[in-house]
């Protein structure tokens, strides 16, 4: 059934896509199957089928790896769902999946599988990978794979544990701000920064197993932004993308992996800003494979019907930034007025910096010069120093405020875009939708954006059910999710500047997911 771990497979097949297995149902008999309840003799069994279809755009340029969209069709009874899970970075608002992309999915299915919309759940990986155009048709291809192909399945539920390629993005500084790491600005001073936030190293896992013992399918939770990307910056499904990989090699013939991505809004791959070696997702996407696998063969599936879907769309204040904006402006204006001139320039400013580290009593020259001058009664060593510090520091102030100032134009543009989003949408709350789901003893909850990791963690511990997994970036995206004690550092970092949420909207929501909870 299984390889054995000594012979666990690491290597990456560029394969193209599959393209299923090949079934003679119609859609009208497909609709048929879906849609009737489950006779008496199989009231008890869960039916699961699985598909993956190639979503890569290969006119994009270079491709690394290939994009996936897969697809779990679940039925008990008289309840189907399908979760999808995409290689893109969102469903929808950013990225190359358009807006009506789950209308049209959901649309399609429903008229030709009869599968209700709200039971369809698309969950990005967040990877930023580039998607065909027609991915919305793909999509649709993988779920009528996968209702074609059921079977009864048994179930099972485990965790598993990752720490290594990850870490949180955002930094509490000395001072009380809150800065993240990211490409599109510099990190402060080291001397700036006190501590860094929490990581989730849970790995959530559903293991389904055919009656005979293979394994048709994985579904695993993880907090992370799959964002390493490779070296040679080919498209890419990035770490998730590679984690997946190894676990279907490694596994039965067949076996289809799904990521679900959870609240990694404010988590980093590991090593993300380093820039002594090129990035490369492969090595942090096989850790996390082959710790997902060593989850998956503790699990023992046995037979569970159970099958609940649950949907509610609930109202969540939008945020009011217009007085902090003011505030950014005037700090703008005072940042640029505080940049002063100075002697140097970068040309003359990097050797004196190097030689004044290197030698902090005699930088100019060699010990005996100064000793030689200071014996004659000469000081113009030592006022050259002088001079010279006073210029690198006056130097390294400047870079510091231009560091200041790039981190807050960044945030300031978010914070105007949402604001004249808000304005357009003419009403002060956002609608999303949220769902809720059990496969057996597999819990999860969904939210439509980037959930960061704190919100996770409490809903893990607020729910009836033990475990339970959160995944964001599903059904819709509506840009960052921070806490309310995140939001009270709006526009400096992005998770609280890339967000439409007013402060209140976190306990709306996690009493909702809670109430959710609590019903299945």
């Amino acid at each position: 059934m299984f390889r054995s771990d000594a012979s666990v497979n690491l290597r990456f097949k560029a394969t193209s896509p599959s393209p299923g297995i090949a079934t003679a149902m119609t859609v009208g008999a497909l609709l048929v199957l879906l849609t009737m309840p489950c006779q008496t003799a199989v009231a008890e069994t869960l039916l699961a089928g699985v598909a993956k279809v190639d979503i890569t755009d290969r006119d994009a340029g270079p491709v690394n790896d290939p994009l996936y969209v897969k697809a779990l069709v679940l039925k008990s009874g008289s309840t189907t769902t399908a979760i999808v899970t995409v290689d893109a970075v969102a469903i929808g608002g950013i990225g190359h999946i358009k807006d009506d992309y789950l209308g049209k999915v959901r649309g399609t299915v429903e008229k030709e599988l009869g599968i209700p919309p709200t039971n369809v759940i698309a969950n990005a990986s967040h990877c930023h990978g580039i998607v065909c155009k027609d991915v919305d048709d793909r999509t649709v291809q993988a779920i009528r794979q996968a209702a074609g192909n059921l079977v009864p399945v048994k179930v099972g539920v485990g965790i598993g544990h990752e720490d290594r390629i990850m870490e949180n993005r955002r930094l509490k500084m000395k001072d009380g701000r809150t800065i993240d790491v990211r490409h599109a600005y510099s990190i402060p001073p080291d001397e700036e920064i006190a501590s860094v936030g929490p990581v989730d190293t849970e790995i959530g896992v559903l293991r389904l197993d055919r009656l005979d013992g293979t394994t048709l399918a994985v579904v695993y939770n993880f907090a992370c932004h799959p964002i390493q990307n490779v070296p040679s910056r080919g498209n890419s499904a990035d770490i998730t993308g590679f984690a997946s990989q190894v676990i279907e090699d490694n596994l039965s013939e067949g076996t289809v992996a799904l990521f679900v991505q959870g609240c990694g809004g404010d988590i980093n791959p590991i090593r993300y800003k380093d820039v002594d070696y090129p990035r490369d997702a492969e090595p942090l996407g096989n850790m996390l494979g082959l710790s997902t696998l060593k989850a998956v063969r503790k699990i023992e599936t046995t037979k569970d019907d159970r099958l609940i879907v649950l949907s509610e769309v609930i109202a969540l204040p939008r945020a009011n930034t217009a007085e902090r904006m003011a505030e950014m402006e005037s700090e703008q204006t005072r940042l640029m007025q505080s940049l002063g001139g100075t002697s140097l320039n970068f040309k003359t400013f990097i050797p004196l910096f190097v030689k004044y580290n290197a030698s902090e009593e005699f930088p100019a020259n060699y010990p005996y010069r100064y000793l030689h001058d200071r014996a004659m009664g000469r000081k113009d060593l030592d006022i050259l120093d002088a001079e010279n510090r006073a210029n690198m520091e006056r130097y390294i102030r400047n870079i510091h405020t231009m560091e200041k100032l790039t981190r807050l134009n960044t945030n300031l543009r978010l914070l105007k875009k949402h604001h004249a989003e808000g304005i357009v949408a003419g009403k002060r709350t956002i609608d999303v939708e949220l769902t809720g789901l059990r496969i057996g003893d597999f819990v999860l909850t969904t939210f439509p954006g980037e959930l960061t990791v704190q919100i996770g963690l409490n809903l893990k511990g607020k729910s009836p059910h033990k475990p339970t997994f959160v995944a964001g970036y599903t059904n819709g995206y509506i840009y960052y999710a921070p806490t309310t004690e995140q939001l009270l550092n709006v526009g400096g970092a992005q998770e609280d500047s890339d967000c439409v949420l007013g402060p209140d909207w976190q306990k709306i929501y996690e009493d909702k997911a809670v109430e959710i909870l609590n019903k299945l």
